[in-house]
């Protein structure tokens, strides 16, 4: 055993070598996922749904990493086949899936459009189970992989006027313990992210609101909404051989939200 501890180097820290897909890397947190995995080593690739990528082709080129990407609808299962040959043709492998777009709806649930629940439940869950399904295998052929959901604090609590991103969000939650529990003998690691409240354009709405601004800051005991780089050591760290003993963990990124 002392070998061993003498032999621990930051070195496993390092994602050189290593391909993440990282979906809705172009705004967000997503972004400081991507940044953070190029960073320590990785190239990416990034299926993007809005057309502007040019801030974070220019931040992943500028670190000297390669970066693709490829447009389209997560939900439509032709797109997500297609990520996945593109992904493997352009870097021969995937060593790491992000599975981080997202998207939300407010209302109370008594006026919650049907359709505004199929939208987010189609994209926050269905699109995560289906993409992983595509992209496991590939980990598999290769020996192991890193597989990071994003959960949210929401995983956890109800929320207020989001029974859709609640609901999404909790069963990402026992998707990935599930798929964790099966996996983790075959190299695959499946872990999530639980996000707090950030200051991201997916909480603008929140943010506006002074009343609920005011409620959320005073329940954060680090006494500030989220920064997307507050984030970014949770991604590295899962992605990374650093986390190879560690399965089906939901790590909140709260501020101490939880613990209050």
């Amino acid at each position: 055993m002392g070998k061993n501890l003498i032999d621990f180097s930051l070195d496993i820290f390092s994602l050189d070598g290593k391909v993440a897909m990282i979906t809705g890397a172009n705004q967000g947190l997503g972004m400081a996922y991507a940044v953070a995995l190029a960073k320590a080593g990785a190239d990416l690739f990034i299926p993007h749904f809005t057309d502007d990528v040019s801030q974070i082709k220019a931040i992943i080129e500028g670190l000297g990493r390669k970066v693709a990407f490829l447009q389209g609808d997560l939900t439509q299962s032709d797109y997500r086949k297609k990520l996945v040959e593109t992904c493997v043709n352009v870097y021969g492998k995937i060593d790491i899936l992000i599975n981080n777009a997202g998207t939300n709806h407010m209302a109370p649930f008594l006026e919650f459009p049907d359709e505004k629940w199929a939208q987010v439940v189609d994209l926050q869950l269905d699109a995560v189970y289906y993409l992983t399904h595509e992209v496991a295998p590939v980990m598999v052929k290769n020996g192991g992989g890193k597989i990071i959901n994003i959960a949210s604090l929401l995983s956890f609590q109800g929320g207020l006027n989001v029974p859709a991103y609640a609901a999404s969000k909790g069963a990402v939650m026992q998707f990935t313990k599930s798929l964790s529990n099966e996996w983790a003998g075959r190299g695959v690691n499946v872990n999530c992210i639980a996000p707090g409240f950030f200051d991201t354009d997916l909480n603008t709405a929140l943010k506006a609101d002074p009343v609920r601004s005011r409620q959320i800051l005073e329940r954060i005991p680090a006494g500030r909404w989220g920064q997307p780089q507050d984030a970014a050591g949770a991604a590295v760290f899962l992605a990374s051989s650093a986390s190879d003993y560690i399965n089906g963990i939901i790590l909140p990124v709260d501020g101490g939200w939880l613990g209050r």
